[in-house]
C-alpha cells in the first residue's frame, strides 16, 4: 500500500521544534509506514544535527519528486533557503520570508493532494504575524480562504475546543454569537464524525463565573443556551452551559469526548494541567488536515536538550493511525 506523505513546516527558526522532531524521528523512523517529508532549511537542519550529535543523512528532494519518497530512511526535506551561521541563531533578517515560503510551499503541494496533511512546527505571533492575524489558525483559514475553522486540542479520552481562539479576554463576549457558536459544534461534530469515526459527546461551558451574571444580559440564557437548544434539534449529542470551575473535576469531564469553551484559557489551562504535553493541536475546516504539536517556540529552552517531544509524537502518529 502507498501511502501520501505527510509534510512537516519547521516553523520558526528559533525554537526547539528541530529538537523536538529528532527525538520524534529516533522513536519513530523504523515504526511508521507513512514518508515525513521536512519543509524547511537544510543548513539549519544540519547544524542543529551536529550540535545534537545525529548521524542521520539528510535527503534534499524537489516538490516534483514528492511521490518517490516511501520511508523514512533518510530525513527527507525540500529546502527553503535561509541564511544560517550558527544551530541557535537568535537574529534571522528574512525569517519571515522564509517562514511565508515554507507554508506556501505546502500548501501547494496539499492542493494537488500530493500529501497527506500538513503538521507545522510553532512560530512567533509577534513577529510573523504581527497582529495581523491571533494564530496560524486563522492565518491558515486566510491562505486557503476557508470559511469556517476551529482549534482542536485534541487527546483520545478528552479533547477541548475554544469559540474565541488567541484574542484578548476584554472582546471575547463581543466575539460570541449564537451563530459563531453553532457553526463551530457542527464544524467539529462532523470531522469527529469523518476522520475519528465517532458520533462525540460534546459539553458546552458557560462564560460567566458560575454561569451567572449581576448585569442585566446573561450570555448564558440569551446566546449559549439557545445555541445548545438548536444543536440538539439537530441531532448533536450536546449538553450544558455548565460551570467552567468545577466542570474539570473528575468525574465530570470524563462523560465527555469534547468540551466546548467560550475563550482560549478556559479550556487549554485544565486539559493541559491534566494531559500536558499528551494532546495536540488540530485545526477543523481547512481543504486538508492540519495538526501541530501543543506547544510554542520555547526560546528559553533552545540548545538545552531537554524539550518533551510527546506531543509531536502523539501530531506524527494521529496520521498514521486516522487517516
Amino acid at each position: 500500500m502507498n501511502y501520501k506523505p505527510l509534510l512537516i513546516v519547521l516553523g520558526e527558526p528559533r525554537s526547539v521544534f528541530i529538537e523536538i522532531f529528532l527525538k520524534a524521528y529516533k522513536k519513530l523512523r523504523k515504526k511508521i509506514k507513512r514518508p515525513i517529508i521536512l519543509i524547511g532549511s537544510a543548513k539549519l537542519l544540519e547544524k542543529q544535527l551536529n550540535y545534537f550529535n545525529y548521524n542521520y543523512n539528510i535527503k534534499e528532494i524537489i516538490e516534483q519528486n514528492i511521490k518517490l519518497i516511501k520511508n523514512n530512511n533518510n530525513i527527507n526535506l525540500i529546502n527553503i533557503d535561509l541564511d544560517v551561521k550558527n544551530p541557535f541563531q537568535k537574529i534571522f533578517k528574512n525569517s519571515n520570508v522564509y517562514i511565508e515560503s515554507s507554508f506556501n510551499t505546502a500548501i501547494k503541494l496539499l492542493k494537488k493532494k500530493e500529501a497527506i496533511g500538513l503538521l507545522n512546527g510553532p512560530i512567533s505571533k509577534k513577529k510573523f504575524l504581527k497582529k495581523t492575524f491571533s494564530g496560524i489558525t486563522e492565518y491558515l483559514k486566510y491562505k486557503t480562504s476557508s470559511n469556517n475553522v476551529a482549534m482542536i486540542i485534541y487527546n483520545k479520552q478528552l479533547s477541548v475546543s475554544p469559540i474565541t481562539t488567541h484574542i484578548p479576554i476584554k472582546f471575547v463576549n463581543k466575539k460570541i454569537t449564537k451563530k459563531t457558536i453553532k457553526d463551530k459544534i457542527k464544524l467539529i461534530n462532523k470531522f469527529y464524525n469523518k476522520f475519528l469515526k465517532k458520533n462525540p459527546k460534546i459539553a458546552v461551558l458557560g462564560l460567566n463565573p458560575h454561569c451567572e451574571t449581576i448585569d442585566s444580559y446573561s450570555e448564558e440564557d440569551k446566546i449559549i443556551l439557545p445555541s445548545i437548544k438548536n444543536l440538539k434539534k439537530n441531532g448533536i449529542k450536546i449538553s450544558g452551559p455548565f460551570s467552567a470551575d468545577t466542570f474539570f473535576i473528575s468525574p465530570n469531564y470524563k462523560k465527555y469526548d469534547l468540551v466546548i469553551g467560550m475563550y482560549h484559557d478556559q479550556v487549554l489551562t485544565p486539559i493541559k494541567s491534566i494531559f500536558k504535553f499528551n494532546a495536540i493541536n488540530i485545526t477543523a475546516g481547512l481543504p486538508f488536515i492540519r495538526v501541530s504539536p501543543d506547544h510554542g517556540p520555547n526560546e528559553k529552552m533552545i540548545s538545552k536538550n531537554f524539550s518533551n517531544p510527546t506531543s509531536i509524537i502523539k501530531s506524527i502518529l494521529f496520521f498514521e493511525r486516522n487517516l
